[in-house]
């Protein structure tokens, strides 16, 4: 059956700061009220659309930097270049610039043409487990609050490093996709126009990319371009992407194709039967004929 991972410890202790709107601390006077920042909700959509049963691509980053090598570097601190401080933790380091692949190194700091990724792939991890598709899956208004705050300053960095010509595969893939989480959270119509544009880039420069595929295609589907999404859905399942197939179903049933639909969760049943329960019951729900989306019928287990 769909499981829905919970992000390991460490991710959470990184995203509780990332998301927060709250002010930061200041000294408590004596009995004072202290209010504790709530934890974070589960994610609802499954943090690796590739495979369900694998943990999400941001984990396995962390665990390989982690396990690399570290070269320990004695720096000036940028809030304060008088002092000295001792980076000793491998993070994750992408090309900013001149890269046509993926190309993720571990190292303490990134280099002139280099970004620090770490955060930011931490962050946009979250965001998809809340809003990869629309509609976006909150419990809590204020966390919401949070991820859309904090989600304008990310799209922020991430176009200025993609505005560049030259940007990298890597910068474009992480702009892309934030741009979608901003439309799908409603932050702006000016974040469609830009994923549309991220996507054209990509796809010029890999056009058989997997992921770029299923974000494109499934973006397209829910944007209301359920015809133009096929051929990119249907590469992203040929490609082996997981999740490519229930988008695949969800946008044959925006085109009230019921029979494809049904071929598709067929498929799925058979490709990944441990989802066997989650395919017969979206089959049902279209012998119905009602108006859905597979998103509101599939609901995360605990």
């Amino acid at each position: 059956m769909m499981t829905f991972k919970p992000l390991a410890l460490a991710c959470f202790t990184l995203a509780l700061t990332a998301c927060s709107i709250l002010p930061p601390k200041q000294d408590t006077p004596q009995n004072a009220t202290v209010f504790a920042e709530p934890e974070l909700t589960p994610p609802f959509y499954p943090l690796n659309p590739f495979n369900y049963n694998e943990p999400p691509v941001f984990e396995l980053h962390l665990q390989k930097a982690a396990a690399a090598p570290v070269t320990k570097m004695v720096v000036n601190r940028s809030d304060n270049p008088s002092e000295k401080m001792t980076l000793e933790v491998n993070k994750l380091i992408i090309p900013a610039v001149n890269s046509t692949t993926r190309d993720m190194r571990y190292a303490t700091l990134a280099s002139p043409d280099e970004i620090d990724i770490t955060e930011i792939d931490d962050f946009l991890q979250l965001v998809e487990g809340k809003a990869r598709h629309y509609p976006p899956r909150f419990s809590e208004r204020q966390e919401r609050k949070g991820f859309e705050l904090k989600l304008k300053r990310v799209t922020q960095e991430l176009d200025t490093l993609a505005a560049k010509d030259n940007a990298s595969f890597d910068v474009l893939i992480r702009a892309f996709k934030a741009s979608v989480m901003a439309r799908n959270l409603d932050l702006g119509s000016i974040y469609t126009t830009k994923s549309l544009a991220y996507a054209q880039r990509i796809l010029k420069i890999n056009p058989d990319d997997a992921e770029a595929n299923f974000w494109f295609g499934f973006g397209l589907s829910e944007g209301g371009g359920q015809r133009e999404s096929i051929p990119y859905l249907d590469k992203a399942m040929q490609a082996g992407v997981q999740e490519a197939y229930l988008s695949a179903a969800n946008n044959y049933i925006a085109m009230e194709n019921k029979k494809n639909a049904v071929q598709i969760l067929k498929n799925y049943k058979v490709k990944y039967p441990q989802e066997a329960e989650v395919a017969d019951r979206l089959i049902q729900e279209i012998e119905k004929q009602g108006r859905w989306n597979v998103w509101q019928v599939i609901t995360p287990k605990s």
